[in-house]
């Protein structure tokens, strides 16, 4: 059974049509989340979203994209730290559906998309990053935090890499999500 969840989510075919239908998907999302908002979650949502978005936003200021091995910042205690703030920004606006199934079923779809998305990257990643790379791999845990890399920097922030990895675009859209909800929950209240 598990097998074929994950063939499921390693086909190619599939994730074709999922990344180019992101979009259109999101859009839908955003929609049918607003329209079935619990609002007694849109704090409590808020909070989770955020706390992902502040992840997010230390990654891309960490993180120099193809030039060398991140180990600094939320690298240096766990391998993928990006995917973890996601994780959190999307289950917040899960939660403001304030049901509970559809928090788990959220949770094992995102795990199965995260685990193999992540095999796939640490293959391709072991060719043009080697030993180093290697090492990493061995000293820093794939999902749950440790302690520090030895040799990193935990304190790491860099502006001009939050700007080339486009920080800024993902927290306005995070802001986006969530000035709609708001927005949507005002309009309802007052009857408009």
């Amino acid at each position: 059974m598990l097998d074929a969840v994950h063939r499921l989510f390693n086909d190619p075919t599939l994730r074709k049509v999922l990344v180019k239908s992101r979009v259109l998907l999101g859009v839908l999302a955003v929609a049918a989340i607003v329209w079935k908002m619990n609002p007694d979650w849109l704090l409590p949502g808020f909070a989770v979203s955020m706390f992902g978005e502040a992840i997010q936003l230390w990654c891309f200021a960490s993180l120099d994209k193809g030039r060398t091995l991140a180990i600094n910042g939320p690298y240096a205690l766990v391998r993928n730290p990006m995917y973890l703030g996601r994780y959190f920004i999307l289950l917040g606006g899960m939660m403001l559906l304030g049901q509970w199934w559809v928090l788990v079923l959220f949770t094992a779809v995102y795990y199965f998309y995260m685990v193999n998305r992540v095999k796939r990257e640490e293959e391709y990643l072991r060719g043009p990053l080697g030993a180093p790379y290697e090492e990493y791999l061995r000293t820093v845990n794939r999902f749950l935090p440790g302690l520090p890399k030895p040799g990193s920097q935990l304190a790491y922030w860099d502006w001009k890499l939050l700007q080339r990895n486009h920080g800024t675009t993902n927290l306005v859209a995070t802001l986006g999500f969530w000035a709609i909800a708001w927005a949507s929950l005002a309009r309802w209240s007052s009857g408009g």
